[in-house]
């Protein structure tokens, strides 16, 4: 299994393992980013590394594929780019990022994030279109960021579940990222709500 792999790949390689197999996932490792990220976090919690290093390796690993593809995508020939587009199982994925980035412009890498094979495609479309590297990198290295936090804590607070939340992640992918998004949110405006009212019965005169 993909997470049995991993941790293979990690007894071997240790820290450079994490950035490794995220740089690895452009050529079909067949090891969700997501499990990735969280099984760095899982073992930085359970002491088998430290938590910096650790955390450096996959934040460094998601950015040296984004900016991979997107230089891939940049100084790539037309024929190439016309290449991929002939074939149809990779032409969707383009296809798909082009609409994102007609729709949302920057923030499309961003969303494409959280969105497995977009992720990798999006930045190349980005490249391909001429995006100036400083206004990729302006949106691309803080989303990864906060993505690879995000991931990383999740992971450090699953421990030994982090393969049955991994399984939820690649069958239910979008609609468990929307549910877990609507939960924070629904939680950060209930704390808003209650502070809010706690201030007002203060501020309240007898």
């Amino acid at each position: 299994m993909a997470y049995d792999l991993l941790l293979s790949i990690i007894e071997q390689f240790g820290y450079a393992a994490l950035f490794l197999v995220l740089c690895l996932g452009l050529i079909g490792l067949p090891i969700p980013n997501e499990t990735v990220v969280m099984t760095g976090g899982a073992l930085a919690a359970a002491g088998v590394l430290s938590p910096l290093p650790a955390f450096l390796m996959t934040f460094l690993g998601i950015c040296s594929a984004m900016s991979f593809g997107y230089s891939f995508g940049r100084f790539s020939g037309a024929k190439l780019s016309n290449w991929f587009r002939s074939k149809k199982n990779i032409s969707k994925f383009l296809a798909r990022s082009e609409e994102l980035s007609e729709k949302y412009g920057g923030y499309a890498i961003s969303i494409s994030l959280c969105l497995p094979f977009l992720r990798h495609a999006t930045p190349y479309v980005m490249g391909l279109n001429k995006m100036k590297y400083g206004r990729f990198a302006l949106f691309a290295y803080p989303s990864a960021f906060v993505w690879t936090a995000t991931y990383f804590i999740l992971g450090s607070l699953l421990g030994d579940q982090v393969q049955d939340f991994a399984n939820l992640i690649t069958n239910y992918g979008t609609w468990l990222l929307v549910g877990l998004a609507a939960v924070a949110a629904g939680y950060i405006i209930f704390r808003f709500q209650k502070a809010k009212n706690e201030k007002n019965k203060i501020e309240r005169p007898l």
